[in-house]
């Protein structure tokens, strides 16, 4: 890839995970510029990245090559218009955020190389399960250069617009219903008489082949689950099944476009 460089128009949480991956892998750029309102956040991120630029002026950022729009969705089409001056035609505009679509967004850009990306937070370790849409647009060689670049953070796949919102709640949010789970299991370990490091490893290990087995083993859902006659929580089932139905099903709702 062509050496470019990169705007972030907002410096939260997916752009310390994006600035993290390309560090993992020593990648280098012409600039990298991310902008936020909260001066902290920038320190913060200065202290760890210190290659990068930082300004609470999106204007700077905007001028880049690659210019990601890394906000929560409620203030993007304010902040597209506030930049809108600034991305030239020639600039690759890449959306982190569901609900707002590529042909909004172009409505306020004079750009046709648009494209929107449900990022995950797995590519910290540059293992991301990343879906991405283009612009039709989009030309093909920028598209490559995206692609390649957004590769660096894990398995990247173009999908349909309309199939975004849902990866964000099936792969982007997917750890967070989890996550505490492990926590929580982990702890009691101690009680139970395992170091904190055989509670992980016991865990970790289990976790990864409960997985192999579900999806690889040619078993059904059904058969899967009668392997283990014992079910601790088993009689919660039902109301764990409720809230992933209501509470995910209801969030998707609110964030499709």
């Amino acid at each position: 890839m062509k050496t470019q460089s990169l705007g972030f128009i907002g410096g939260g949480r997916i752009t310390k995970i994006f600035l993290q991956a390309l560090a993992n892998k020593n990648t280098t750029f012409e600039s990298i510029v991310v902008c936020d309102s909260n001066i902290e956040v920038l320190n913060a991120l200065q202290k760890q990245f210190p290659k990068i630029s930082t300004t609470d002026s999106p204007l700077l950022a905007a001028q880049q090559k690659i210019v990601f729009i890394a906000l929560h969705p409620p203030v993007i089409m304010e902040m597209l218009g506030i930049i809108a001056r600034e991305v030239t035609e020639n600039a690759w505009v890449i959306s982190l955020a569901p609900k707002i679509s590529i042909e909004k967004i172009a409505s306020k850009l004079k750009t046709v190389h648009i494209a929107r990306m449900i990022p995950n937070a797995t590519s910290y370790i540059n293992e991301g399960y990343n879906p991405v849409t283009f612009a039709e647009g989009f030309n093909a060689i920028g598209k490559a250069e995206i692609l390649y670049l957004l590769n660096l953070m894990g398995t990247t796949f173009e999908v349909a617009e309309k199939k975004l919102e849902a990866y964000a709640l099936l792969s982007a949010m997917l750890p967070t219903y989890f996550w505490f789970q492990w926590n929580e299991l982990t702890k009691l370990g101690d009680p139970m008489g395992l170091t904190e490091e055989e509670s992980n490893v016991a865990i970790q290990q289990t976790l990864q082949a409960a997985m192999n087995l579900y999806f690889e083993s040619g078993l059904s859902p059904e058969q899967v689950m009668d392997l283990i006659p014992v079910k601790p929580i088993g009689e919660h089932q039902e109301q764990i099944s409720e809230i992933y139905q209501t509470k995910l099903l209801g969030l998707f709702d609110k964030i499709k476009p």
